[in-house]
């Protein structure tokens, strides 16, 4: 499958500043609980949003650099929703960098997709109405992956990488670092169990964007059956112990006439 890379819109490849590549500006250290990093500041881009580069080891001028480039997820990385696997891949790569001799993540500010929080938002609505990822974004007018990767190549250029290992399941990502002139060495796989929230949501990456998953779809049936039989069990347990409960029995008796105790109102 032939994958398809968005475009700049017209109002940033036509602002001159859209010319001028980012640039490093400060770093600081960044102790963190899968590892010593050290944190990469650059200029902000032609819309104005700053990435940022979480660095392991040294990098300068070096080959086979495995890296990973992570698109902000705000419900994902921050709140935890099961609907993606962006934190468990957020939190997979910088477990697996910290142990590495060497590595980056470059975290990009393209929330969405490249669709924007807001936008995402609505995508979610349309999907819990039916509708499968890819075609709730085309509903709302954009492609199944508007994502920008000039500045992730600018971002590597910067680091002063000769070249790296992708850690992705994305072949858009790859094919957008080569059209940046990134030399990409190889791939490493990310992928990450599957949640009955997240099946179909995987399922339709795999089968419609071609994100190399290795998703079976009895596999992900599974997940859903066993879902439902583990509802319709609590539902059972539920009823069963609502079946069982005792009466309510009298505590004392007022004027001949029997009542429950106070605590029971």
């Amino acid at each position: 499958m032939k994958a398809r890379i968005a475009s700049m819109p017209k109002a940033v490849t036509d602002n001159p500043a859209a010319t001028t590549p980012i640039q490093m500006v400060s770093v600081a250290n960044l102790p963190t609980r899968f590892g010593n990093f050290r944190a990469v500041a650059f200029t902000a881009d032609a819309r104005g949003d700053e990435h940022i580069a979480i660095v392991h080891g040294h990098v300068r001028d070096e080959k086979d650099v495995p890296m990973r480039i992570h698109s902000e997820c705000l419900t994902g990385d921050v709140l935890g929703s099961l609907r993606c696997d962006c934190r468990d891949q957020l939190i997979h790569a910088l477990e697996t960098l910290g142990q590495m001799e060497r590595g980056v993540l470059l975290y990009l500010r393209q929330e969405g997709r490249g669709i924007g929080l807001t936008n995402k938002i609505r995508a979610y609505a349309l999907q819990d109405n039916g509708h499968d990822t890819v075609e709730a974004n085309h509903m709302l007018g954009f492609g199944d992956d508007e994502r920008d990767y000039n500045v992730a190549g600018e971002m590597v250029r910067a680091l002063g990488i000769k070249s790296v290992q992708l850690m992705t399941n994305n072949p858009r990502k790859l094919i957008g670092m080569k059209e940046q002139g990134i030399t990409v060495s190889g791939r490493l796989p990310v992928v990450m169990p599957v949640n009955r929230f997240n099946a179909n949501y995987l399922m339709t990456k795999q089968k419609r964007s071609g994100h190399m998953l290795s998703l079976r779809e009895p596999d992900v049936a599974a997940v859903l059956q066993a879902h439902e039989v583990a509802t319709k069990n609590t539902d059972t347990q539920e009823r069963d112990r609502g079946s069982k409960a005792l009466p309510l029995k009298p505590r004392f008796e007022l004027g001949g006439t029997t009542g429950a105790t106070a605590a029971s109102a």
